[in-house]
């Protein structure tokens, strides 16, 4: 890090909420945030936005004409971003933006390809409407930004590539600040069915085998190691980060490490047995403390068999017998894909404002440390591309 990153605002929407009083609530709570969606032949577990929230975004989309064509993915992209340079009172668009996502558009692209299949020609917009690109480019529409504007796919380590590109612009002199992030909308049938179809997803209608008493009732077992099967869920959700050079006041956070590292292929989806890519991107986050000080790693752990074992390995390595307290979202809101990270920066954020740890309520024995002055933040995708940062109080 060639200078401290301060992060001045982080806003969210997500089955949380979408303001930070709501979301830490909810947080505060051990109910998760699932229910089951009906679709071609399966009934599997999802987590939504809600009623009111995804009245919000239909609502977004009918104030604007040109914002009745876009994928729900970008919508809720721009009103994050709308929200997150209030918060950071950023008044003029001298600033650049990077916002990804892994799959995209993934209704609209669904949408145009079944009517493509019906009618043997496709909508005029189904292209540009259906590109990665669009989703920062509306939001620069939007908030009228002349800095750079940058979409990509990293697969579920998007965001915080995003986090890590918005950081090498502001060292490298080229911008001051930058509102970096992710929005995932994968709820479709396609979507969901890819997930199966690799096995990975948790079984449909669990919650039938226990009265249907969802309190009590985990259908995603992250980070558990008694599980017998793999139980990731998708979940929908975007984040908008704005990253400032230096030590702002106020800040919510202060960006103290990056690390990165992607691993050779063994399979299309799985990373090695001891996750070697998160081993190296949290030694590069760490490389200017002792790993000692680290008191919160908010893991990955997307609630699959090997996913969340070799993330544990690899954690075993760097810090042997005494590990920082661990942690994960994915059991509450799913696995968002390309807007996990920044919902787990979230999640880092707002345990060291509270200086309360959150925990998965059906682990025993879960360690709760004394403070919460640094968090470490872990991603990764298909392929083991790994991303570790590091937060300070």
């Amino acid at each position: 890090m060639q200078h401290p990153i301060s992060i001045t605002a982080l806003t969210s929407i997500s089955p949380l909420g979408n303001n930070p009083e709501t979301i830490w609530k909810n947080y505060l709570n051990n109910q998760h945030c699932f229910t089951t969606k009906e679709t071609k032949g399966a009934n599997p577990f999802v987590a939504t936005l809600s009623k009111e929230d995804t009245k919000e975004i239909d609502t977004l989309r009918k104030s604007n004409k040109h914002y009745q064509d876009l994928d729900k993915s970008v919508l809720m992209a721009i009103y994050v971003s709308r929200k997150a340079i209030k918060r950071a009172d950023w008044k003029t668009g001298n600033f650049g933006i990077n916002l990804g996502s892994s799959r995209g558009a993934t209704e609209l692209f669904e949408k145009h390809h079944q009517d493509f299949l019906d009618r043997k020609k496709a909508m005029p917009l189904a292209s540009p409407t259906t590109t990665l690109g669009n989703i920062s480019s509306w939001v620069a529409h939007d908030l009228q930004s002349s800095g750079p504007t940058i979409s990509h796919s990293i697969t579920c380590s998007t965001a915080l590539h995003a986090v890590l590109n918005g950081i090498a612009w502001i060292n490298a002199g080229m911008s001051e600040s930058f509102l970096v992030g992710g929005s995932e909308a994968p709820l479709t049938d396609f979507t969901i069915a890819q997930m199966k179809a690799l096995k990975i997803y948790a079984d449909d209608g669990l919650l039938n085998d226990f009265d249907n008493n969802q309190n009590e009732v985990y259908p995603c077992k992250t980070f558990d190691f008694s599980k017998k099967k793999n139980t990731m869920i998708l979940g929908e959700g975007a984040a908008a980060i704005c990253l400032e050079k230096g030590n702002v006041k106020n800040a919510l956070a202060t960006i103290e490490g990056i690390g990165y590292a992607t691993e050779i292929l063994e399979h299309n989806i799985s990373i090695s047995d001891e996750a070697e890519c998160f081993q190296k991107s949290m030694q590069m986050a760490m490389k200017n403390i002792d790993v000692s000080d680290v008191d919160v790693i908010v893991m990955h752990a997307p609630g699959t068999l090997k996913g969340d074992q070799s993330e544990y390995n690899a954690i075993k390595q760097i810090f042997g017998n005494k590990s920082p307290a661990l942690t994960s979202n994915k059991w509450k809101i799913g696995h968002t894909f390309g807007a996990s990270g920044a919902l787990n920066l979230e999640l880092a954020v707002l345990m060291i404002q509270h200086q309360h740890f959150i925990g998965i309520p059906f682990l025993e024995n879960q360690h709760h440390p004394n403070k919460i002055e640094k968090v470490l933040v872990n991603a990764v995708g298909f392929g083991g591309n790994a991303v570790s940062i590091l937060l300070s109080k």
